[in-house]
């Protein structure tokens, strides 16, 4: 039986009796770039009208615009397991479906791949993979509250010398940055089965417990995991131009157009202190832009009662001199641990712009495993498993190394690279990418 791969005729409503008909050619020229602005797209050779819908779409507008003029069907069950809370907005947006002598899917995409991909999702979804384990997520919540606890405890009862001053520190660290992965889950609704109820926890632990803005997080990380490392739609890209030059192709053009905003061919050398530095007023500028611009009044107010929270608990410990010491190399600290863990899968990938692969290809080419350890596994929030997380973004993290071998299965039939390595070699082969995309950058701005 072949599998369910997008919302039945059912949950998208009847289809007229003689239903519009399109070829890819028409679908193609709607990509929100032409006359009219007008946005299509594709799911299951339905075919929809989302270029007003965008703009409400719960999951942000950009990320259903990055698919405009393609086939969407596998981001669109990857990123909704529950299909009864969409059908509501399908059924207005239908417009008609592809011809009968279309295929169903661009003709640049491998058939049999799609549908070995898309029989191994039938195959987790029977297996259960996709509900998660309460147990192991309370267990997450727990250890990140016990360690925020005792970033204040050893501080109240030790005071702020230097032994107790370093390791509050590390435990607000810690803390921090494990709030921040568990976040992560909520924000893709791993943690319960109703999208409700994480993100209604999502907001308490990134606005309340963090000081983010969870509608700034989901809008930015939903279109990354939507087109990971295709340039002006992944906005995890964005240092590009700025302040890194990345991936061979976006490094020759920028050579090739004498633009040069940072010296790109030390890019490896002042990215370790850079990057880390350049992501904390970003954050916090951008979160506070973000929320004042879409009005995201609620987000705003906790993210302040966050900052008034901190400093009700610290600065009577320590005054605010020192307080600010100890926040700001917190957070130095945090954005490092944060930058090296969430680059080290994408930087040495591919980078390039669109070139509207299928879902499979389009997530292996940029992300990469790290091997599995319970070390790795805590400290990297389970992003050591990056390519079961990005074929399937609502899989809680406890199952990914149970469908790590199905999919490594799946790249071996299709000769698709899996890529494992190290923790310290992920580490490294960043500072590699970035050394060789600063000198494609360089040969090209001398002599292109």
């Amino acid at each position: 039986m072949a599998p369910q791969t997008g919302p039945s005729e059912k949950e998208t409503g009847p289809v007229p009796a003689f239903p519009q008909l399109f070829t890819w050619e028409e679908i193609g020229t709607r990509n929100g770039r032409g006359q009219g602005r007008e946005q299509w797209l594709v799911v299951d050779r339905k075919v929809y009208d989302v270029s007003q819908f965008s703009k409400r779409h719960p999951g942000g507008s950009r990320v259903i615009s990055h698919y405009a003029g393609q086939d969407a069907t596998d981001a669109f069950v990857a990123f909704h397991n529950d299909k009864s809370l969409v059908k509501k907005y399908l059924k207005s947006l239908l417009i008609g479906e592809l011809a009968p002598d279309q295929p169903s899917f661009e003709s640049n995409k491998k058939k049999s791949l799609l549908e070995d991909f898309r029989e191994l999702r039938c195959t987790i979804e029977k297996m259960g993979l996709l509900r998660p384990n309460y147990f192991f997520f309370f267990l997450i919540f727990l250890h990140l509250l016990v360690l925020d606890a005792a970033s204040w405890l050893v501080l109240w009862y030790f005071g702020v010398s230097l032994v107790p001053f370093l390791a509050g520190m590390v435990f607000f660290t810690t803390a921090q940055i494990q709030m921040g992965w568990f976040q992560h889950d909520l924000g893709h609704c791993s943690v319960f089965r109703k999208p409700r109820w994480n993100r209604l926890l999502q907001i308490v632990v990134i606005n309340m417990l963090k000081g983010l803005p969870a509608s700034w997080w989901n809008h930015l990380h939903n279109q990354h995991h939507a087109k990971p490392n295709c340039f002006r739609k992944d906005p995890d890209l964005n240092m590009h131009p700025l302040l890194f030059s990345l991936g061979k192709t976006l490094s020759m053009e920028l050579g090739k157009q004498k633009k040069k905003f940072m010296p790109y061919n030390y890019q490896h050398k002042y990215f370790i202190l850079l990057a880390p530095l350049a992501l904390i007023p970003f954050f916090q500028l951008s979160t506070i832009y973000f929320a004042i611009k879409r009005k995201k009044w609620l987000d705003l107010i906790l993210v302040v009662t966050f900052n008034i929270r901190v400093c009700l608990m610290y600065v009577p410990l320590m005054g605010f001199k020192t307080f600010m010491i100890y926040y700001w190399l917190s957070r130095y600290l945090e954005s490092s641990w944060f930058i090296w863990v969430s680059q080290m899968n994408h930087i040495p990938m591919n980078i390039d712009y669109d070139k509207n692969k299928d879902w499979v290809s389009t997530q292996l080419h940029a992300t990469c495993n790290v091997n599995q350890s319970v070390f790795n596994d805590w400290f990297t929030g389970h992003l050591n498993f990056q390519i079961e997380h990005h074929l399937f973004p609502t899989m809680p993290r406890h199952n990914y190394w149970k469908v790590a071998p199905l999919v490594k299965s799946l790249c071996d039939k299709h000769g698709i690279e899996y890529k494992t390595k190290p923790l310290l070699t992920a580490f490294v082969d960043i500072l590699h990418s970035l050394k060789d995309s600063g000198e494609h950058w360089l040969e090209a701005y001398l002599h292109g």
